[in-house]
């Protein structure tokens, strides 16, 4: 057999593009039901005789995943082994602010970096709108970037944040990913759409997603937009890991079991009685243990 290592670069379905280690590219599909490949996934594949399609046979063991719970209640992996997620708000559509820590919950349970990029910033004369929460972000040490993708402002900060690393850019409808990455990457040029004039929601201009070359070195996944997102918990407990001043005010209250909602004595409930912790970061955080435990009663 003349199984080669490869790379997943591009998902259809059951259908997958690959990056062979020589840097050939080739079309590939799974063997049998139970290998589900996702974008960044390290594959074991093989050509098929008299055909150009090779077969894939088998997943290495993945370094981290993106995850959230799918309609029937199971963990659907979105894609895996990346360095950085990106995520994306913007001017228009407004914010969705729950989503954006969704997804930084996902990044701190999955032990990857996490960037919060504002998109649009040229729309800002004309938008009434309060972006008091990206210095909740930066008081709590993560990166923001603010940009146009439109004119080109904060891109070159962006590229060089991204710059030799895996990274996956992610967010709701319409936010300007695609046209982001266009900056970004290779000889690209993501298809992209305008804000639905009808709903002001974002409309899903990728379908599949895809991995290109950054131009400073590395790697960037685009993602189809979403309306909604939670990762996938085992438990609501665990919630609090992905709230990482939730996770450090927590050391210092009086339950080890500590829920931070009701509890005597939670350091966290009085960091939000101080300011010390956002108040609607906290709020993000109760609601992601109470979306939890609907997912996990089969109510959602």
């Amino acid at each position: 057999m003349n199984a080669q290592s490869a790379t997943v670069i591009a998902t259809f379905s059951r259908r997958m593009r690959l990056l062979l280690a020589d840097g050939k590219e080739v079309d590939a599909r799974i063997k049998g039901k139970r290998i589900k490949a996702v974008c960044g996934d390290m594959v074991k594949a093989e050509p098929i005789d008299n055909e150009s399609d090779w077969l894939i046979t088998e997943i290495s063991e993945r370094r981290n995943e993106l995850t959230r719970p799918n309609m029937r209640g199971q963990v659907e992996v979105l894609a895996a082994n990346v360095d950085t997620l990106v995520v994306v708000a913007a001017v228009s559509p407004l914010p969705d602010w729950y989503i954006v820590d969704r997804y930084l919950c996902a990044a701190e349970l999955m032990g990857v970096n996490a960037i919060v990029v504002f998109n649009k910033v040229d729309l800002l004369a004309g938008h009434d709108i309060e972006i008091e929460e990206l210095q909740e972000y930066r008081n709590i040490g993560l990166p923001v970037v603010e940009c146009s993708a439109e004119t080109g402002f904060g891109m070159k900060d962006l590229q060089d944040a991204l710059s030799g690393q895996r990274a996956i850019v992610v967010g709701q409808s319409g936010v300007g990913k695609s046209s982001m990455i266009n900056h970004l990457v290779i000889d690209s040029q993501q298809r992209t759409a305008d804000i639905s004039s009808k709903t002001g929601e974002g409309r899903h201009t990728t379908v599949n997603s895809v991995m290109m070359p950054l131009q400073g070195g590395g790697a960037v996944i685009d993602s189809p937009g979403v309306r909604d997102y939670a990762p996938a918990l085992l438990d609501s407990s665990d919630a609090a890991s992905g709230f990482r001043e939730i996770a450090k005010a927590a050391q210092s209250c009086r339950f080890a079991n500590c829920r931070h909602l009701r509890e005597p004595g939670c350091a966290v409930k009085l960091g939000v009685d101080n300011d010390t912790i956002s108040y609607r970061r906290y709020e993000s955080y109760k609601r992601m243990v109470n979306l939890t435990e609907k997912l996990a009663e089969g109510r959602y």
